[in-house]
Parts: structure tokens; sequence; C-alpha cells
């Protein structure tokens, strides 16, 4: 699998020639100002809540594309209002085979809102599954006692972790997350955008080595193959 890091917790992972996009919110972000959104590809584009550092670009990559969104139904509906019409409807506990891959939705604590500020329905993480491997992405969440269901689900490959503390996890929390999902590799995510967010990536490569896992800390623009 090939995994793309545009910037805060956008990310896309390439399987059996589909890429598949997450969280997209890239032109509002100036760390990112260096990738030009209208060349990203997307075959499917994957939301996990209607925060607008998740949503912003979903709408014009989706309209552009033709890419099918995957959302929680209240997503999904406010997306057919903004003129998106392949999108498909899930909410947590749910799973569903798009024929390259399956993904299951899982729980996320957090909150969620679209940015007109209409009701985003529950926040959610996905479980990817497919030949080539399988991932977690947790989505904005807290560190929760529900990731000790994961291994139930899946053996991963790797995890898409929030590691930048104040609105999500921080790299600790998340290093007990890596535990609990039972994963050696996680790619860390949500961080440095805002001055909220703002970490100190030594240390945070240091609380993983220390817990015997491995923190990738991706660049904005990078391919890495995982």
């Amino acid at each position: 699998m090939q995994f793309t890091y545009y910037g805060h917790s956008c990310f896309s992972v390439s399987i059996n020639g589909k890429n598949l996009l997450f969280d997209p919110f890239i032109s509002y972000n100036e760390l990112a100002a260096g990738i030009d959104v209208n060349s990203i590809k997307a075959d499917y584009i994957l939301v996990s809540h209607g925060h607008v550092d998740h949503i912003a670009d979903g709408v014009s990559i989706a309209k552009r594309t033709g890419a099918k969104m995957i959302a929680n139904w209240e997503i999904h509906e406010w997306l057919n209002k903004q003129g998106v019409e392949n999108t498909h409807p899930m909410n947590i506990g749910g799973s569903r085979d798009f024929g390259d891959f399956r993904v299951k939705c899982v729980v996320a604590q957090h909150s969620s809102g679209l940015p007109d500020g209409s009701y985003g329905g529950n926040p959610m993480g996905f479980i990817v599954y497919s030949d080539a491997g399988n991932f977690y992405y947790s989505g904005d969440t807290a560190l929760t006692l529900d990731m000790q269901l994961i291994p139930r689900w899946a053996k991963l490959n790797f995890a898409v972790l929030p590691i930048g503390d104040n609105f999500t996890m921080n790299a600790a929390d998340a290093l007990a997350c890596a535990e609990m999902i039972q994963c050696q590799q996680v790619i860390g995510v949500h961080y440095d955008t805002f001055g909220y967010i703002k970490i100190d990536h030594e240390a945070a490569r240091q609380t993983f080595s220390a817990g015997g896992k491995k923190l990738i800390l991706a660049a904005i623009g990078e391919t890495i193959s995982i």
C-alpha cells in the first residue's frame, strides 16, 4: 500500500489501483500550501466527521473526480444537499464491501458539526480491509477502551492516529491506543496545523520508541510504502 500525506488529518492510501482519500482539508491549510488540491486523485473519499478541518475540500474534490464519498448518515445527507450525489451512508458498527476493499466503522470519542452549523451526526473511525493489508484510521478521538475491540476485527499493518493533544489524543495516549489495537506501526496526524496542536516531533517519536513501537511523521506531500 502507498500512503500519501496531505497535511493535518488528510491522507490517501492506494489499494489495488484505487485511491482512498481521507478527511480532505488542504486548500485551507497554510502548511499544505505546496499541494495542488486540483491534482489530487480520489476514487473514494472517507470522512470521519463533519468538522471543517476534515471536510473543507470534500465537495470540490468529489465533484471534480466523481469519487464516492463514504460518511455517516447526516454527512451523507448534507453532501447530497451540496450537490454530491455519489455518496454511501454508514454508521458505527456497520461494515460494507466496496469490491477492492471493505470498511468497518468504529467508535470515535469526539464531537461533530458541519461547516454551516448543521448537525454532523456521530464521529467515527474506520478499519479498512484489503488483500494488500489492513489499517485503522481512528479519526479525531480521545483514548477509549472501545479500541480494545479492534484486534477482534482485524490484524493491522498500520494505524493512523491523531497525536496533537488539546482536541484529541497526544503521543502518550496514541501509544496506549497502539498497544490496545496490537499495532506496531503508527502514522501520526492532526498535529502542528494550529497553535493549539503544535508538538515536539522528537519527543513524540521517543515516546513511541520507549514503548517498543514506531511512530512515522510523514512530511506533507510525502508518499511512503507501508
